[in-house]
């Protein structure tokens, strides 16, 4: 017998024998014994078996970099690549020759190049041979080269809006534009890091008629191989559409052909001049069923606040809402060309657009506007740089200089509406809650709308709602184990009301570890009320300092405070709480009204880019600046459905 056999022969014998008698060098087995590493009671760490998500990461699905053509022709020379970098934490040289740096990486970063002229201004400064062959291209060309860039970057985003572009102009089906695309695909691929950093996939759909802003982001689930599979939709005739019912038919084909799953983010209906929330008809057709369920199925969050301005709410809509007037852009269309009035307001807010949705379903049985909540940036920079301190700006000519607070950004003579620079925001980014830090559980989160949006502060928000929560239960803390065992998470639905009870909420928040303490936390609910109107009501949860303030015999909480010093661009935490965390029960709650509740964080007041500019360059503000804000977080709404089981 060889030894391999004898030792089989061996063990044989030994599983053969039994009694407790028998021992081995790992000692005796017994009943007892077994029974500490195979329990039958529950494990010791809180924390073994988790399945829900507990992280929160922070990200930008909404940055441009040179090969969106505006973006190169405003002065940009970041490349996807560069982009992916600085979110990841490098510091890098900007677009004007400044080091810069993230105090934080980033977890995730999505490219959102614009469709449409994917790759023009790197194909025109490579000196494109067919495009160079042309009267306006080589015009271009030879402008910019002679440092006549502004006039050319006129030109070229004027001929776009009239179709007026020249031979080589990449489209899909070209190599320039095949190219530009290829390369983006490959800089994600090429910093997507799963478990550390998600690079998506992904292009800005950006249908703007009239100038009319209905802008998406189209992101990717899947990986590179899948990507390429397809290209870009665009807006120009005949291969695109500026209508998103086109789009969503592009998203429909695209999944089946690629095998991986698409969304699309909406963003700055306030620019839409009240189009990006139809009530009645949408591209001359009536707004039906089909309408809704398609919307619904394709748009899962709303990207609510970015540099231009935030678009959760508007102090026309909410007139007792003493926080609406937050960094508001409602002067006229994207372009200038149209002035805003007040009617238009309805349909460009997201918490009237989020009514709009109870009513609109109340008549079709889908809400096409239940979406959740983040921000992003829409730098055409290259740099997700969205903090106050450290703000590089919406284009290459708004990076840091002294002269950036006194210009203009947006100046139409036409119209005669202007924009001045200090108006645009340091804002924002979005914050999901998922397993882990990959495309798949990112992009999930995404999609059952379990995000927030922050105006830049990486806050900690959680928000659940449910039937059973306790007052005690915001002394727990690990509230997150208590809220998706008693309800759901911010994005859910509760539905059937239990006889006799009302919802109750279990929301918390903590402060940014870098940042500024928290004033207060507020929910903010909308309901369709007995006769098929919209309703609003905003509550005071939890708030800082809550020993010495307190609401005032009609229940408006005094405010927080200042500890900011405007001239020096400082402040200090004296005021405020680190963290904050409550259990609400809604008071005026009624079973058969349908409603949506979200979470509204604040910060106490804090410097604005704006300060931090005039204080490091000496340079006087124009009168009307805004130097001090208090930045926000806003939670995906939880929504009520009677009647549904």
């Amino acid at each position: 017998m060889n030894v391999v056999s004898l030792r089989l022969s061996v063990v044989a014998a030994a599983l053969c024998l039994a009694g407790p008698a028998f021992a081995h060098d790992a000692g005796s087995m017994d009943k007892a014994t077994l029974e500490k590493v195979h329990p039958s009671k529950p494990v010791y760490s809180p924390y073994a078996g988790r399945t829900f998500p507990t992280l929160p990461l922070f990200g930008d699905t909404h940055l441009h970099t040179a090969f969106s053509m505006d973006a190169g022709a405003f002065g940009a020379r970041l490349t996807p690549k560069d982009a992916y970098r600085f979110a990841r934490g490098e510091e890098i040289t900007s677009n004007t020759g400044q080091p810069v740096k993230l105090s934080r990486p980033l977890d995730f970063l999505v490219v959102a190049d614009h469709s449409d002229g994917m790759g023009f201004f790197p194909q025109l400064m490579g000196g494109d041979p067919e495009l160079l062959a042309t009267p306006q291209g080589r015009k271009w060309y030879d402008e910019i080269r002679g440092g006549k860039g502004a006039e050319a970057a006129i030109d070229i985003i004027t001929s776009f809006g009239l179709g007026k572009l020249p031979k080589g102009f990449p489209t899909p089906g070209t190599t320039a534009y095949r190219n530009a695309w290829q390369e983006t695909i490959k800089a994600a691929e090429a910093y997507n890091e799963p478990k550390r950093f998600t690079a998506f996939i992904g292009y800005e759909w950006t249908s703007n008629t009239g100038g009319n802003n209905l802008h998406r982001n189209v992101i990717f689930r899947g990986n590179g191989a899948q990507a390429s599979l397809v290209e870009p939709f665009t807006t120009l005739p005949p291969l695109g559409s500026d209508n998103p019912v086109d789009l969503w038919k592009w998203m429909a084909a695209t999944e089946q052909k690629t095998n991986s799953e698409v969304l699309a983010i909406a963003h700055n209906g306030n620019l839409s001049n009240g189009r990006m929330f139809p009530m009645v008809e949408a591209f001359g057709k009536k707004i039906d069923r089909e309408y809704a369920e398609t919307r619904a199925r394709w748009e899962r969050l709303y990207e609510t606040t970015q540099t231009k301005g935030t678009g959760e709410a508007h102090p026309f809509l909410s007139p007792n809402d003493e926080f609406a007037n937050f960094e508001i852009w409602d002067k006229s269309n994207l372009d200038g060309s149209v002035a805003k009035s007040k009617d238009m307001l309805e349909f460009e807010y997201a918490r009237s657009a989020l009514k709009s949705g109870l009513k609109l379903e109340a008549q079709l049985g889908v809400n096409p506007y239940k979406f959740g909540l983040i921000g992003s940036s829409d730098a055409h920079t290259g740099l997700a740089a969205m903090e106050e301190d450290n703000f590089f700006g919406k284009t290459a000519p708004q990076e840091p200089s002294s002269e950036r607070m006194t210009k203009a950004f947006m100046d139409n003579p036409r119209s005669g509406i202007k924009v001045m620079d200090w108006e645009v925001s340091a804002s924002g980014y979005a914050a999901v809650w998922a397993t882990e830090n990959t495309r798949e559980a990112i992009f999930d989160a995404m999609k059952r709308r379990e995000t927030y949006a922050t105006t830049g502060p990486r806050m900690v928000v959680r928000f659940f709602g449910g039937w059973d929560f306790e007052p005690a239960d915001a002394n727990n803390r690990m509230p997150a184990a208590i809220g998706y065992a008693k309800g759901v998470p911010m994005g859910g639905d509760l539905t059937a009301a239990p006889a006799g009870k009302a919802p109750t909420f279990l929301v918390a928040a903590l402060k940014d570890p870098i940042g500024a303490n928290l004033d207060r936390i507020q929910i903010v609910k909308g309901w369709l009320d007995a006769k098929g109107e919209t309703q609003e009501k905003i509550y005071d949860v939890a708030w800082g300092d809550a020993a010495k303030r307190r609401p005032d015999a009609k229940g408006k909480l005094p405010p927080v405070g200042s500890t900011v010093d405007v001239k020096e661009a400082t402040w200090t935490n004296t005021i405020g709480d680190p963290e904050l965390i409550a259990v609400w029960k809604d008071p005026e709650f009624s079973a058969s009204q349908s409603a949506f509740y979200y979470a509204r964080v604040l910060e106490i007041p804090t410097p604005r880019w704006t300060a931090y500019d005039a204080k490091r360059f000496g340079v006087q503000p124009l009168p009307g600046t805004t130097m001090v804000l208090q930045e926000r977080a806003y939670t995906a709404p939880i929504w009520y459905a009677p009647g549904k089981p």
